[in-house]
């Protein structure tokens, strides 16, 4: 045929082979694990949403990525993250839903980004949120470190740092300053990781701001010490501005609130370097490091907002939550040999028929996927060396192979890929054997 068509993915898109799928899954499962076990609620939004909806805030260089396109009479665009569904499903849902609304979502994103290594056009984001109706407890924002802890500890991908800082103590301050544009600062701010702190205020300087104002926002953004020596320090500047006393006052009971659920100090600070630039946060805003690899850059970020559906609602619907971008992680953990697919099977056992035994083999593949032996059959003809180089490039911890004999004789020979040891055991006793994790 000379109409074949060369076989290839579009930029942007991530595919797996099945050995780094089982570890993209597990991580997955892992986080899914630890927001259900945190008490968040499982929504799915679609990927397709009508444009007046999604786009409603308008502007900004995320809708000049949006996937747009018309059905009929239907304008469409595909979903660039999961908060603005959330928006769209809490205003919709409202009268259904009890709040504080506590949910998460995993699920993919599009995004028709300028296409570079480690950047997606479609992706994976791995979302929490806590929804207050008119208000929401400041101890929500507390719990949310604890998830982010409980999740990266269990994710096992290194050592981290929650870094953390407060919109509030941020736009007081820039007040205290006489600092008039606030999100232009907050957006020079937020670049400081990037491009280090002379070119940002370079910035600032060409922004309007005096030398003197920046080099007190220097004081103030690389103020040193423990979480307790720089509240205790801010707290010494006798700085009056009442929306910097709210926000330090806020800090105070949600460090203290953290202790109390048990997040270890040494995987915390108070970063007044962390500005988050995006204009919808107004209280503590977090971002998560790997300590052996800054290079990565913010593994989970997110914070507080005021109202999340204004564009949809007249309620007032506070929240706090995170992200995590777990396709953008798991490409910079694969390649930064931080993280490597191992060698295993998607099941424990592979059964081999001889030849007039496969459909009283596959009885006994009935038997043991019933009794919770994750299991397959290999009923393709060839030769024994064949069938056992499949077991061995599929890393299948065991083999069974059933022939007339060990059918008669109602025992089976279980085989050790690893280490070659079989024994001859009864269908029960090999069942006994996986289920009590027993070596054999």
């Amino acid at each position: 045929m000379n109409n074949r068509v060369k076989p290839s993915t579009l930029p942007g898109f991530m595919e797996l082979l099945p050995a780094e799928q089982l570890l993209f899954n597990d991580l997955l499962d892992t986080i899914r694990e630890n927001y259900e076990k945190f008490g968040f609620l499982p929504i799915d939004t679609p990927v397709l949403e009508k444009s007046e909806v999604l786009l409603a805030k308008g502007g900004g260089e995320t809708e000049k990525q949006v996937y747009r396109f018309q059905k009929g009479d239907t304008d469409i665009s595909m979903r660039f993250d999961l908060t603005v569904p959330l928006a769209r499903y809490v205003a919709e849902h409202y009268n259904d839903l009890e709040f504080p609304f506590r949910r998460y979502h995993i699920g993919k994103v599009y995004r028709g980004e300028r296409n570079q290594r480690g950047r997606f056009r479609e992706f994976y984001q791995c979302d929490i949120d806590i929804i207050g109706n008119g208000t929401l407890s400041l101890y929500n924002d507390a719990e949310i470190p604890a998830v982010i802890y409980s999740t990266f500890k269990d994710l096992n991908i290194g050592d981290f740092i929650i870094r953390m800082n407060h919109r509030k103590l941020l736009n007081g301050y820039f007040q205290h300053l006489k600092i008039s544009d606030f999100p232009s600062t907050l957006r020079i701010l937020d670049k400081l990781d990037k491009i280090g702190w002379n070119k940002v205020e370079t910035e600032l300087e060409e922004a309007g701001l005096s030398i003197e104002v920046t080099q007190e926002i220097y004081k103030f953004v690389f103020l040193s010490g423990s979480v307790e020596e720089k509240l205790k320090a801010l707290d010494s500047w006798n700085i009056t501005d009442s929306l910097f006393q709210e926000g330090l006052q806020e800090l105070k009971v949600i460090f203290s609130a953290m202790e109390a659920y048990g997040v270890p100090k040494e995987n915390y600070t108070l970063d007044l370097t962390i500005a988050r630039g995006l204009d919808y946060y107004t209280g503590i805003v977090y971002e998560t490091f790997l300590k052996d690899y800054p290079d990565i850059g913010s593994i989970c970020s997110g914070g507080r907002y005021e109202n999340l559906a204004q564009y949809y609602t007249k309620q007032a619907l506070p929240g706090v939550g995170i992200s995590i971008g777990l396709s953008r992680l798991f490409f910079q953990l694969i390649d930064g040999n931080i993280l490597t697919a191992k060698e295993k099977s998607p099941y424990e056992v592979l059964i081999i028929p001889m030849k007039g035994c496969e459909e009283a083999s596959i009885k006994i593949l009935q038997s043991l996927r019933e009794s919770g032996v994750s299991s397959t059959i290999y009923s393709e003809s060839g030769k024994m060396g064949k069938k056992f180089k499949y077991a061995d490039a599929l890393h299948v911890p065991y083999v069974i192979v059933i022939g007339e004999d060990e059918l008669e004789k109602g025992e089976y020979s279980l085989r050790n890929m690893k280490t070659g040891e079989q024994e001859m055991l009864s269908l029960e006793k090999i069942k006994d054997c996986f289920l009590k994790e027993t070596d054999v």
